[in-house]
């Protein structure tokens, strides 16, 4: 198991040179004791059956045996705690053992492996995890060939090796047994650097993964605030341009109520509200006056510039937009249902984005033989916007359902401006917008704004907006057929149910 990052690898990049692993965690510290004592049971019943087997003819006795057996197994319970030290005993007691004749080879050569690869693994001081394995591997080297020598110079292991040939058996003998040892050590070398050069990696990994993800919670935060600075400035422009009505109006009244008698306070009150209107003008200017730096250049979606005032983009325009991206290829349709009311001018400005948006992705992510189907209905005490298409674009696994409630907290999983912009949207108008596949294929988005009504059954707004007539769809050319005065919704299950966030 993989320990998770902790302060030594996230204190220094892995890049550096001077990066360093974490220390053992627990549960591996208790791995290595439980791997030390297998160890000294396996090197014991192979003890046993070495010496059953006849391996020296004047063995180490048991008591020796089993001495230098620990002494070489055991301590590989601290060897990723203290891994250059593990290295110096068990390779002394693996000299020892050999020495003394204890009848087990099998895993004091396991044994001999696994320290040294420990030290290229985990050994927090390369420099010393370098110098102490090339002094074990060369004193290693150095005692074969004395074991070597001795043997060719002693005159019973000569009896062995008395055949003559072309080769000579006794430098055969020593050739493989120098090959053996040098692809034994080079091995457990390699091993181990690779071990540390994984383990490296993966802090890497890690380091990035969390920088991504910083950077994701950032552009996110950077999203949502770019939006509601232009939410502000459309919101300026919007109000700004009723309440200069009302300025105009209230001094054109207070003009024509000059001329009659006892008018003087109607005057005085339209004078008031005049210098209100400028006033609340005036501070409007000044509140957001730092949001127009780029005068002149096109929205982030590509949209209305200053050439095109804010306050004239209405649910009014809607037929011109749909009729806009029929004209650019796209099949498009746009239909009314229920009977038109007028819409306070923010959520008629919203409606209209968040349809400009959603026809955006469709263009984008739907395919070219999509279709768009707009849909605007008015409800008794609501009213909503629905823009579904039939289009399987790369964005039906890549979006997923919106918060449901504004203010929840929750950030859209797709994390696009256009999404976040239209979330924002209906948080701001105390709506709902739903995103989401639909089950006989393509996608819908859906918002939703109550609506509070008056006496007289129209919707309160500040200022009106004319009755949306009905519009009939149109065709990829953007001309418009018969109307259709009733459409019934797409119902919500068309919607595939997706878990909360």
């Amino acid at each position: 198991m993989t320990p998770p990052a902790g302060p030594d690898e996230t204190r220094v990049d892995p890049d550096d040179p001077t990066w360093v692993r974490n220390p053992p965690s627990p549960e591996q510290r208790r791995a290595d004791a439980l791997g030390a004592g297998a160890l000294f049971v396996g090197a014991l019943l192979s003890h046993v059956l070495g010496r059953t087997a006849g391996m020296y003819d004047v063995p180490a006795s048991g008591a020796v045996s089993l001495a230098w057996l620990a002494a070489a197994t055991l301590p590989l319970a601290w060897r990723r705690r203290w891994p250059s030290l593990v290295l110096v005993l068990v390779s002394s007691a693996f000299v020892g053992a050999v020495t003394m004749q204890v009848p087990e080879t099998l895993f004091l050569n396991i044994v001999l492996f696994t320290a040294l690869y420990s030290v290229g693994a985990w050994e927090r001081t390369r420099r010393r995890a370098a110098v102490v394995r090339a002094l074990v591997v060369a004193g290693m080297l150095l005692w074969l060939v004395v074991s070597l020598f001795q043997a060719s110079t002693d005159p019973d292991v000569l009896e062995q090796f008395d055949d003559v040939g072309a080769f000579s058996p006794l430098v055969a003998y020593m050739l493989i047994q120098l090959l053996t040892n040098v692809l034994y050590f080079s091995g457990a070398w390699w091993f181990g650097d690779h071990a540390w050069s994984a383990a490296r990696d993966r802090a890497r990994m890690r380091r990035r993964t969390r920088e991504l993800q910083a950077e994701r919670v950032r552009v996110e935060a950077q999203a949502v605030t770019i939006e509601r600075l232009r939410l502000a400035r459309e919101l300026h422009d919007a109000v700004a341009h009723h309440v200069s009505v009302m300025g105009v109006q209230a001094a054109a009244a207070r003009m024509l109520l000059d001329s009659e008698t006892g008018t003087q306070q109607v005057a005085a009150a339209l004078e008031q509200i005049e210098d209100s209107a400028r006033d609340a003008i005036d501070e409007l200017h000044g509140l957001v006056g730092t949001l127009r730096e780029h005068e002149g250049a096109e929205d982030a979606d590509g949209t209305a510039g200053p050439g095109e005032p804010v306050g004239s983009l209405a649910v009014t325009r809607l037929p011109e937009l749909v009729a806009e991206v029929a004209g650019s290829g796209l099949t498009a349709t746009f239909r009314v249902v229920g009977d038109p009311a007028p819409l306070p001018p923010v959520v008629s400005l919203n409606l209209y984005r968040i349809a400009q948006e959603a026809l955006t992705n469709v263009r984008k992510h739907a395919g070219a033989d999509a279709t768009a189907d707009v849909r605007l209905r008015y409800l008794l005490d609501a009213v909503e916007l629905e823009v579904a298409d039939d289009g399987n674009g790369l964005r039906r696994t890549a979006l997923a359902v919106l918060p449901r409630r504004p203010g929840d907290g929750r950030v859209p999983v797709g994390g696009g401006f256009g999404i976040v912009g239209m979330h924002e949207r209906m948080a701001a108008d105390g709506g709902t917008l739903t995103t989401g596949p639909r089950r006989s294929g393509g996608f819908v988005v859906r918002a939703h704004v109550p609506l509070r009504r008056s006496s007289t059954g129209t919707a309160g707004a500040e200022g009106t907006v004319g009755p949306v007539g009905t519009v009939g769809p149109v065709g990829p050319v953007g001309t418009a057929t018969s109307p259709v005065p009733q459409v019934a919704p797409y119902p919500a299950e068309t919607l595939q149910e997706t878990p909360d966030a």
